[in-house]
This record gives C-alpha cells, sequence and structure tokens, in this order.
C-alpha cells in the first residue's frame, strides 16, 4: 500500500462477486481500499455488498454497504445520498454493472434487448446524473467505467446487445470526459478482455463443450497466454482514480494481455 488515494471516497456500483472468488467490482473496492480510499460498496444483493465491506473492514479500512437496483433512478440517487451523508463527499466512481445475453437481433427478445440497454447502459448515466453534482459542488472527481473489449471488437461470442451497449459505454465515457474536463472530472473506461472471474462461468460457459474447454480456450485465445484476473482491472482501476492519472481523460484503456492487438478471438 503506498495511499495513492488517501482521504478520497470511492462509491462502487456492482461492488459484490456474482459467485465465490474475486469478482471486478469487489477486486476494485478492495483495491481502492488497500490504497487508502473509504469505500461505499454497492450492490443490488446486500449481502454480496456486505461481504466486500467486510473484507475492507478485516483489513483495516473503511467501508460501508447498500443495497440498489442500477435500473432504478430513484434507488441510485438514494444510495449516493446515504453515501454522501456517510463520508461527506464521493471522490471516485466506479460503475461495474453489466450483463450478457447471447444471441444476435434474431434469437435476442426485446425483453432482453431492452434489459441489456437499462443494465449495460444506462447505469452510466443514472450514476453519473447521481454523483456529477456532488464532484461539481467538490470540485472534481474521476470516473471509471467498466467496458469490455467487446466494445471494439468481435470477440468470438453472438452477444449482439452486449457489443452494442458496451460500445455506447465507451463513447458516453468519452462525452462525460469532455463536458467536465474544465470543471475537475475526469472520466475513463477499462476494456476488460478475458478475464478469469466467477460471471464467466454463470454467463459465458455454455458456450462451450464444458468449463475446462472455455478455460482453455479463452486462455489460448490472449497473446499473453492466458486470462486476466480480477486484480488486473482493478489495478488499473485504481491508476485512472489516482492523481498520478491527472491528465489522463477520455481514455477507453484494453486490459487485455494483448488481444486487442491480436487477430484470433475467443473460441
Amino acid at each position: 500500500m503506498v495511499e495513492r488515494l488517501k482521504g478520497k471516497t470511492a462509491i462502487v456500483f456492482g461492488a459484490g462477486s456474482s459467485g465465490d472468488g474475486w469478482g471486478n467490482g469487489k477486486a476494485a473496492a478492495v483495491a481502492y481500499a488497500r490504497e487508502g480510499a473509504r469505500i461505499a460498496c454497492i450492490d443490488l444483493v446486500r449481502e454480496a455488498a456486505d461481504e466486500t465491506a467486510s473484507i475492507i473492514v478485516k483489513e483495516g479500512g473503511e467501508a460501508v454497504a447498500f443495497a440498489a437496483d442500477v435500473t432504478d433512478t430513484s434507488a441510485v440517487a438514494a444510495a449516493v445520498t446515504q453515501v454522501v451523508t456517510a463520508f461527506g463527499r464521493i471522490d471516485i466512481l466506479h460503475n461495474n454493472v453489466g450483463v450478457t445475453h447471447m444471441g444476435g437481433p434474431v434469437e435476442l427478445t426485446e425483453e432482453q434487448f431492452e434489459a441489456a440497454l437499462k443494465l449495460n447502459l444506462g447505469p452510466v448515466y443514472r450514476t453519473a446524473k447521481a454523483v456529477i453534482p456532488h464532484m461539481l459542488r467538490q470540485g472534481g472527481g474521476a470516473i471509471v467505467n467498466i467496458s469490455s473489449l467487446a466494445a471494439i471488437r468481435w470477440t468470438g461470442y453472438p452477444y449482439f446487445a452486449y457489443y452494442a451497449t458496451k460500445a455506447a459505454v465507451n463513447q458516453a465515457t468519452v462525452a462525460l470526459a469532455m463536458q467536465y474536463a474544465r470543471q475537475g472530472i475526469r472520466a475513463n473506461c477499462i476494456m476488460p478482455g478475458l478475464i478469469d472471474t466467477p460471471l464467466i462461468y454463470r454467463q459465458i460457459s455454455s458456450q462451450y463443450a464444458s468449463v475446462e474447454d472455455m478455460v482453455a480456450a479463452r486462455n489460448a485465445a490472449v497473446p499473453v497466454g492466458r486470462m486476466g484476473t480480477a486484480w488486473d482491472v482493478a489495478n488499473a482501476a485504481v491508476f485512472l482514480a489516482s492523481d498520478e492519472a491527472q491528465f489522463i481523460t477520455g481514455v477507453c484503456l484494453p486490459v487485455d494481455g494483448g488481444q486487442s492487438c491480436s487477430v484470433s478471438d475467443s473460441r
């Protein structure tokens, strides 16, 4: 720990893990805390948020946990109000909520497509709407949105809505960065490549003959020879949220083991 975030407060939406192990949001919340930030862990599942907050507290950090549905504007606003009440300010907004629905436009139902819009893109709007006024009053802040390598290239999976909504997250991040640059608010996004998190075993493994086949194929598709971990994404988030990145805004950063430079896909 070098306390790059000492004195700052981070609100992490999607701070729980979808299964045993380390999801991207859970790792980011703990990584921010290890650098000295106070953490507000927000998740749809209160128990998942509590688990992350408990890890932080046990390590000597400061954290609170709240449940909120990021598809509900009023719920997001209420969570932000609770965090400001608890900590007095919000310096870092981290968005880590998303879902994949397999299928192209022919296979996807209208409900699935709408759900992807509400859960992959909608939180960027709703959380920014609630948090940015506080950042403006403070004189600045940092936003880190988690996008995907799928925002800029075909990754081998037939998830039309995911490609479309993650591409929108990239440009939404750029729009935030440009609109608020002169007011001290930076906005960047991370595009994780093939990351080994609990989520892939729930939402991706069905595309393979077995879980073992999935792991082997995904490892082989990455130029460095392995999938990334949630900590690879979290470490990038810490940097982008810190003052070390004070001259970086509007960037969509691949964290992908070189896959964005490769012609191969995840299959």
